[in-house]
């Protein structure tokens, strides 16, 4: 068996230069969140390996950003540090890959999880050839995340009344979190000690708000293949952020301390790449037949909030009871910081399962052109 000792985050800043964590390095972040579980175990881990999930590996984040926190965090010389970029679900991925190294021997202890400075380093600001590739078959060809979530709400009849209403519940929740402990697990880094992207609008609000995406659209009409009713606001996306998760994920009896949870099954597929998004269905399908679970036996569901449409879709389709799902608000309200954003939710269940003294909880990530990842979890009380 394979378990989490602990899952702790960073509180997202805005990934802007005036934003709460934009003057610390992303090695700096990691390196807090490597103390603190140091800390809140009484253990001075010695891991075996650190993977981290990071999109943007230039800059700030080039130069294989697993080895430089290594160093930030002075882990030992021998411990392997490995950067994944799985786009959106790189989080989840890390702490996926760390478990698959504990059940199959190759190690006992292993830190992973994600980061992202949006602030530091831009969205696509790797300028990826991808992005353009114009040989690739079109169906395959890079297409901005926005405008895969526009003609997604079209194609599955998702009004601009639901995306509001999703977006408005997001943030009520998020707001409403802050006095409780679903922010147990939440380190205060750099004097932020809050999700600086939340803002709480009104119906009214929101619905003035104008479609956000429909000029970007021209530079993607061949893909889109069709003219489409944009639908996505400013709020049905989630802010560009700063921040950071990590897991320690370990064998039976690896520290001496009490495990958190328990990794009951893990799952990551790859899904068609012109409807972006919807990959996460698909991994969350395969992660409870192989757990033998069903969505009905979670206690706590964290379901990224990859645009207002992703969340909308689940709650119709699935029939999940919607006070186990993203109680503390989402990645709407909350911001994005993508390639740390699955181990953040995965932090964020362990805390929703603690308040609610539950057993079972699931997280599922998308990511662009066609990644998804889940995982369930069984807490150990």
């Amino acid at each position: 068996m394979t378990f989490i000792y602990d899952a702790v985050r960073t509180p997202r800043g805005k990934g802007k230069k005036e934003g709460a964590l934009a003057s610390m390095k992303p090695d700096e972040l990691v390196s807090t969140l490597v103390g603190s579980i140091k800390q809140r175990t009484n253990n001075d881990v010695a891991p075996d390996a650190l993977v981290l999930g990071a999109v943007g590996q230039v800059g700030a984040q080039g130069g294989n950003i697993a080895l430089v926190s290594k160093f930030r965090a002075e882990l030992p010389d021998a411990t392997a540090a490995i950067a994944l970029n799985n786009l959106c679900v790189s989080g989840l991925t890390a702490i996926g890959q760390a478990a698959a190294m504990v059940s199959c021997g190759q190690a006992e202890t292993v830190f992973a999880g994600g980061v992202e400075m949006m602030s530091r380093v831009p969205f696509m600001a790797d300028k990826a050839d991808f992005y353009s590739d114009a040989t690739l078959p079109l169906r395959s060809r890079y297409m901005l995340v926005a405008l895969a979530a526009d003609r997604l709400a079209e194609d599955q009849g998702i009004s601009r009344e639901d995306l509001d209403q999703a977006a408005l519940i997001s943030q009520q929740r998020a707001e409403a979190s802050e006095r409780s402990g679903l922010v147990e697990s939440r380190i205060a880094v750099n004097g932020l000690d809050r999700e600086e992207c939340v803002r709480v609008g009104t119906p009214e609000s929101l619905a003035a708000l104008k479609p956000a995406f429909g000029a970007a659209a021209e530079h993607y009409k061949d893909i889109l293949g069709r003219d489409i009713d944009h639908r996505h606001t400013i709020a049905h996306a989630p802010p560009m952020s700063d921040g950071a998760g990590l897991a320690l994920v370990g064998a039976e009896g690896a520290i001496d301390a009490k495990p958190r949870a328990r990794i009951v099954a893990w799952a990551e597929v790859g899904g068609d790449p012109a409807e972006s998004l919807t990959a996460s269905f698909a991994a969350m399908g395969r992660v409870f037949e192989r757990s033998g679970l069903a969505l009905d036996d979670m206690d706590r569901i964290e379901f990224m909030e990859a645009f207002a449409v992703t969340i909308v879709k689940f709650m119709r389709d699935y029939g999940a009871s919607p006070e186990k799902v993203n109680v503390g608000g989402g990645h709407l309200a909350k911001g994005h910081p993508l390639g740390a954003s699955g181990a953040i939710l995965l932090s964020s269940l362990l805390d929703a399962l603690d308040e609610a003294n539950g057993r079972y909880g699931v997280v599922v990530a998308a990511g662009a052109s066609g990644a998804g990842s889940a995982m369930i979890v069984e807490r150990i009380g």
